[in-house]
């Protein structure tokens, strides 16, 4: 198995082509990236404003993700629910994605439609209908999906009360989805003013991967995209998470089947030096069955029935999350001395044969994503909004290359400690209690 992983690794690696990308800013502050990749007749459309929950307060939480299903709901030109008819008329799919730093729409479709993509992409970007009774019928909606993935939800309520302990300060502890008082109050003020600053061109980074050439995609830009002026960006978010001083606690107890482990721990902002060897411990920890967590909770110890690590992109520091989900009676303190006894063996030792099984389990997965016009749209503009620059994509390779045994162990030391510790323990109480 082991021979196998490793001459796959190698083939998608030998497949693998120079990324060239084209760079430029248009007169209205938005950035534009431009791939071109012939291999289909078809063409990727990725659009990244730099807003999220990081840029709410208490009041607005959950405005961000509102937009992403206002954004379909027809503008000026295109009215409701236009986008997506269009869109399917001409053999494309769309999606969109809400985070804590970014609000994603992402659009695939056959190279025939690539100027109506733009001119539908402006339209709903300068003259988007914010139409009060459209507001309420997606204020429903919302709130009805909040019900689903986290007031119904046993792991999704445990991580926003986790979320909410482990930031003090910082607005990464608002949910995406925003808290329910807020999601039934706000204003159409609030919704304008968001908007306004959210979608400002000069807020966003647009990536164009495909059939295409770079001067057609110009010249489709400065007549579509262009002209929309550009607004005041959000405010720069100056709040930063004190340091953690001792180990947080909250308990859940609600009825479920079984109970719930989470831990998190900070961990700095991806742009860090230290991201690739928390990569690489990621790996190690959590990643497939050989994973010494895997082994040790599922396998040997048959506490868990799971068991995972979150490492996602950040812009301001962040966290590292593992979660648990228990067996049925399982002991979840017992579980939790167990994950702590290896998060320690972890801080004294890393092999190297450990470190290079994992350095090709994340080129495999890098490489995997530059397969497809897509994969390499999203790549290059979550690269560019989160590690600063698109290129590091293309140093990616390089920089593992350089994490060392040492340089894990000594992340696993810093970062996972007890004092740096906030743990979420979801208990199974019988309905009625």
């Amino acid at each position: 198995m082991r021979l196998a992983f490793l001459l796959g690794t190698s083939a998608i690696l030998a497949s693998a082509q120079p990324l060239a990308v084209s760079s430029h800013t248009l007169a209205n502050g938005m950035k534009l990236l431009i791939h071109e990749d012939r291999d289909v007749p078809n063409v990727a459309f990725y659009l990244f404003y730099t807003i999220g929950s990081r840029n709410e307060r208490p009041g607005t939480t959950g405005l961000s993700h509102f937009f992403e299903h206002m954004m379909f709901n027809g503008a000026k030109k295109y009215g409701p629910k236009q986008f997506d008819i269009q869109m399917e008329k001409n053999g494309g799919s769309n999606n969109a994605y809400t985070s804590r730093d970014i609000t994603t729409y992402t659009d695939w479709f056959p190279k025939s439609a690539l100027e109506m993509m733009f001119d539908m992409e402006a339209d709903r970007i300068r003259d988007l209908t914010i139409d009060p009774e459209m507001v309420e019928s997606e204020r429903g909606v919302v709130y009805s999906e909040r019900r689903t993935s986290v007031d119904n939800s046993n792991e999704g309520m445990l991580r926003e009360q986790l979320d909410a302990t482990a930031f003090v300060a910082h607005p990464y502890q608002f949910p995406v989805i925003g808290w329910p008082s807020d999601i039934e109050s706000w204003t159409m003020d609030d919704l304008k003013a968001h908007f306004r600053m959210g979608y400002a061109p000069n807020n966003c980074i647009a990536v164009v991967a495909g059939d295409v050439t770079q001067a057609e995609v110009l010249r489709l830009a400065r007549k579509y995209l262009e002209p929309i002026p550009r607004q005041a960006p959000p405010p720069p978010v100056r709040t930063k998470e004190p340091a953690q001083q001792g180990e947080r606690r909250v308990i859940l107890r609600k009825s479920a089947q079984v109970p719930q482990l989470m831990v998190s721990y900070h961990i700095p902002q991806s742009k860090h030096p230290d991201r690739r060897a928390l990569q690489v411990l990621d790996m190690i920890l959590t990643e497939g069955r050989s994973a010494r967590l895997y082994r040790r909770l599922v396998d040997r110890d048959q506490l868990a029935i799971s068991v995972y690590g979150d490492l996602d992109d950040a812009i301001d520091p962040t966290q590292y999350v593992f979660g648990l989900q228990l067996r049925a009676g399982a002991d979840p303190a017992k579980a939790e001395a167990i994950l702590r006894e290896e998060l320690d063996r972890a801080a004294k030792g890393i092999d190297a044969a450990e470190v290079a099984k994992a350095r090709n389990q994340l080129l495999s997965r890098h490489y995997r994503g530059l397969t497809t016009i897509s994969g390499k749209a999203n790549l290059i503009g979550r690269t560019e909004v989160y590690y600063g620059d698109w290129k590091r994509l293309t140093t990616f390779t390089e920089e593992l290359e350089k994490v060392t045994p040492a340089d894990v162990q000594r992340v696993a030391g810093r970062y996972l400690r007890v004092s740096n510790q906030t743990t979420g323990v979801l208990i199974p109480e019988k309905e009625g209690k």
